[in-house]
């Protein structure tokens, strides 16, 4: 059996993540077609296949599974004696991934993560904002933001900072609709909320919260859409804070009875937190976010 070669096997973690030929290929910076050598090469080495080839993507089998364990181990320890040996002086570089809710994301982090990444020439951020839970075990991100702790894996977590969400609606919906004065009249109006059952993070289901008895008239995935629906005028939704603030047309509605909060968690894989870039990364997203309580409380 040949030794395998460790390029292969930063082959196989990347494509164990991004489960693409041709997005691994973009992370490694080959093409897809060398993507294929190397596992085929590692297949041969280790005389087992190592990934199912289903339509929808590479997906790890068993042996797979035991291999990129072994080489996450390894991916690990090269990281650590990376990041000893270049010290903390240099300027930063290399990629890094960040999992965040949509409303965060757009809201607030874009363009101030944007401006940091410009200061960095040799720094490369890729922002997903998209309302999922990601996967730091599989390094499906370096950095996520979560509404909850995590409990299990080798992750690390620190509270970010408590926000405030309220029900919003604009003026001239108001103007046109009747007078809210207690939850209960919510049952008469046009209530924007998430999709319940395509939502995988519940802490973004808030109606049961207010009265568990609304229907609303329009749902989505997103916090982005409902707050294009609630400034088109459609009707009334919970909003964060830090979104709301923006547009002077909404009004906030029942500020003394509706104040939901929530919780931002900064979570990474315990591997990954002595690396300079994810660490200088961390503490930017933390000082931007505790620099505004006025938006978030």
């Amino acid at each position: 059996m040949h030794e395998p070669e460790w390029s292969h096997l930063q082959t196989l973690l990347i494509l164990a993540r991004t489960q693409r030929l041709a997005a691994a290929g973009r992370r490694l910076h080959i093409d897809h077609s060398t993507v294929s050598r190397h596992i085929a090469a590692l297949e041969a080495a280790f005389a087992v296949r190592l990934f199912d080839r289903r339509e929808e993507g590479f997906f790890l089998t068993a042996e797979g599974e035991r291999l990129f364990h072994s080489a996450e181990q390894m991916e690990s320890l090269m990281m650590d004696v990376h990041s000893d040996i270049v010290g903390k002086d240099l300027q930063l570089t290399g990629t890094v991934r960040i999992g965040v809710p949509d409303g965060l994301g757009v809201g607030f982090l874009a363009p101030r993560l944007a401006t940091f990444a410009a200061s960095q020439p040799g720094l490369a951020i890729e922002l997903v904002a998209i309302s999922r839970i990601f996967n730091l075990t599989k390094r499906e991100a370096d950095i996520a933001i979560t509404l909850t702790r995590p409990a299990k894996g080798r992750l690390v977590a620190h509270k970010l900072i408590d926000y405030k969400l309220q029900l919003y609606a604009t003026k001239g919906y108001l103007k046109s609709h009747a007078p809210i004065h207690k939850t209960a009249d919510l049952l008469e109006q046009n209530v924007v909320a998430f999709i319940e059952d395509l939502n995988p993070i519940t802490q973004l289901n808030f109606l049961d919260e207010i009265h568990t008895a609304i229907q609303p008239c329009f749902t989505s995935s997103t916090i982005i859409c409902q707050l294009e629906a609630i400034l088109a005028g459609a009707g009334v939704g919970v909003l964060p804070r830090f979104m709301a603030v923006k547009y002077p047309q909404l009004t906030c509605v029942l500020p003394e009875t509706v104040n939901i909060k929530r919780t931002f968690w900064l979570c990474m894989h315990a591997d990954l937190q002595r690396l300079t870039r994810i660490r200088v990364i961390g503490d930017f997203i933390n000082q931007q976010m505790r620099g505004a309580p006025a938006l978030f409380g």
